[in-house]
């Protein structure tokens, strides 16, 4: 197989992230995230978002992170908004339904959610026998590769203020697409735009692990018990502090996901040149062009890729991921080869 675009997570680490981890290694440190790499991430982290009360807390992984935030702010009869696309509803095998809160599923043709897409949910839920929804969850970039715009979410968040709702921020890719060519977005806003929010690790540049980042004031307090109760606390709390003060020691973070995306541009040119159209209009690091599916069939031969969806007649719609470590000339020869195809 030549190349595998199946994810952003295929490859390991990037080197510098790996040198810190070497060169901290044999240091003793407190344990539980309490360590001197960890505190200095979380720094850094609150400076970034323009957040110096933040609360900032490192997990391994996004379905860990979406778990425990959604968990930790719901009560027993509420529930969670998502768009039918979600990853939550979709990819995490009912790991939030298995907290004891229900998802409510909204259609979603782009993967974002609107106020106009959430007042018919809500009037419905008025019934006491019903679950109450409380919290609205979003994707920073949605699973089909869009993005907000900033007076989407402002919009958003302000219907969220305006019915009681919180807004949470699913960020595993909030790299590709705080960066992306389209985005008037920066960390800052989605920190003063939503209640709760994670910086995806694990899909940019990092070995594993996921920062929580808790703006509102309310849903601080303890949050730490709801870490350890969902088995989420590490002891070796540093292994994922140190990626995280050497991804936001300088510019590295937004650097590997600027890469990601512009490997993506290029495939998305290049197959638009060939007169192929797409799914979703391309913004970040993840793709979705319509391929006929006899051409689909030969580049599984030599490319991994998942095949998203039937767009019918004979086509469909496939995903094609970039990473923060993907060559040019993957995409180069992925290219050519549909250009033998098309």
């Amino acid at each position: 197989m030549k190349y595998q675009f199946f994810n952003d997570y295929s490859e390991g680490a990037h080197p510098r992230i790996l040198e810190r981890l070497a060169a901290s290694n044999l240091q003793q440190m407190t344990g539980y995230g309490e360590d001197a790499l960890s505190l200095q991430a979380q720094a850094l982290i609150q400076e970034a978002v323009g957040n110096s009360k933040a609360a900032v807390h490192f997990v391994s992984g996004g379905t860990h992170a979406n778990l425990l935030c959604l968990a930790s702010m719901l009560r027993p009869y509420e529930s969670v908004i998502a768009a039918t696309s979600g990853h939550i509803h979709v990819h995490e095998a009912g790991a939030v339904e298995a907290t004891g809160h229900k998802i409510e599923a909204v259609p979603s043709r782009d993967g974002k959610l609107r106020p106009e897409l959430l007042h018919g949910l809500l009037a419905l839920h008025q019934d006491e026998h019903m679950t109450k929804p409380k919290v609205v969850f979003i994707s920073h970039a949605s699973e089909v590769g869009t993005i907000y715009a900033k007076a989407e979410l402002e919009a958003l968040y302000g219907f969220c203020q305006q019915h009681g709702l919180y807004l949470y921020l699913d960020g595993a890719r909030i790299g590709s697409a705080l960066t992306a060519n389209a985005s008037d977005l920066s960390l800052a806003d989605i920190a003063a735009l939503t209640d709760m929010f994670y910086i995806g690790g694990t899909k940019n540049g990092a070995l594993l692990g996921e920062a929580i980042v808790i703006n509102n004031p309310a849903l601080q307090p303890e949050f730490r018990r709801h870490i350890k109760q969902r088995g989420a606390l590490l002891a070796k709390g540093r292994v994922i502090g140190a990626q995280f003060l050497e991804l936001f020691a300088d510019e590295l973070y937004f650097e590997l996901a600027q890469h990601a995306n512009r490997m993506a541009e290029q495939l998305a040119d290049g197959l638009q040149t060939l007169g192929f159209d797409f799914l979703t209009p391309p913004q970040s690091n993840q793709i979705f062009p319509i391929l006929p599916d006899t051409a689909i069939e030969q580049l599984q031969q030599e490319y991994g890729f998942y095949v998203w969806v039937a767009a019918g007649e004979g086509m469909s719609a496939i995903r094609l991921v970039t990473s923060w470590a993907t060559e040019e000339q993957a995409v180069q020869a992925f290219l050519e080869d549909a250009r033998g195809l098309a």
